[in-house]
């Protein structure tokens, strides 16, 4: 199913900490020509009405060149956070597991406001300052990074690791991710950036970040998975 119809952000909401829900006079978000602008200036986001669960979704995606303050000249920064709970505030940012959309990081795994996984100690070398529950069995905050993130990764705008997955600034990626059950995938470009199970919550709302990178979407559609 198409969650974009290419027209409008119809099945979407928009918050703004500032304005709150569907309230955007500045125009962070905007509609033109079959594609969605973030435009960045405010940190906030688009998000789906409906809940979701067990399923396969599909995001096309490019940078555009703007960047704002708080991260002006700092890596473009995006995101797709999905397992919202409908029961959870709209904040920034809420209760969810995301798929970071960052330059160089585009694939990680970040642990968000009370979004946890099951800790996996064979894939150990790709935790970033993770915090583990007391008994040691679940991640409950951090970033579990891609398989082939830089070691030498810097917070700069147009920053470029040598194995990165995503494409240049300005051309279209496909980003996918796979929610099964307590499991979930990360996918960029065709191949798998990061994966994990145990995922708390499994299911709920997806939104899409304003994060001070001006940020273009074309294509959000997602696949429900036969059980």
């Amino acid at each position: 199913m198409k969650l974009f119809n290419g027209k409008d952000l119809s099945g979407f909401y928009t918050f703004l900490p500032s304005q709150g829900k569907n309230s955007d006079p500045q125009g962070v978000f905007t509609v033109k020509d079959g594609v969605i602008r973030v435009s960045g200036t405010e940190f906030g986001y688009f998000c789906t009405e409906q809940e979701f669960e067990n399923y396969h979704l599909i995001v096309e995606f490019k940078w555009g060149v703007e960047t704002h303050p708080p991260r002006k000249n700092k890596a473009r920064d995006s995101g797709i956070l999905y397992h919202f709970p409908a029961d959870a505030p709209d904040r920034v940012w809420p209760k969810s597991i995301e798929c970071q959309i960052i330059e160089g990081g585009t694939g990680d795994i970040i642990l968000v406001n009370g979004g946890s996984m099951a800790y996996e100690e064979r894939l150990k070398p790709y935790f970033a300052g993770v915090k583990l529950s007391e008994d040691g069995k679940r991640i409950i905050a951090g970033r579990i990074n891609w398989f082939g993130r830089s070691p030498d990764w810097k917070d700069v705008v147009n920053f470029r690791g040598k194995d990165d997955l995503e494409k240049p600034v300005g051309e279209w990626n496909v980003v996918e991710v796979i929610a099964d059950g307590d499991k979930f995938t990360h996918l960029v470009n065709g191949k798998v950036a990061a994966y994990g199970t145990g995922a708390e919550p499994r299911k709920g709302k997806i939104l899409f970040q304003s994060e001070g990178a001006e940020v273009f979407f074309r294509r959000i559609e997602l696949q429900l998975l036969r059980k």
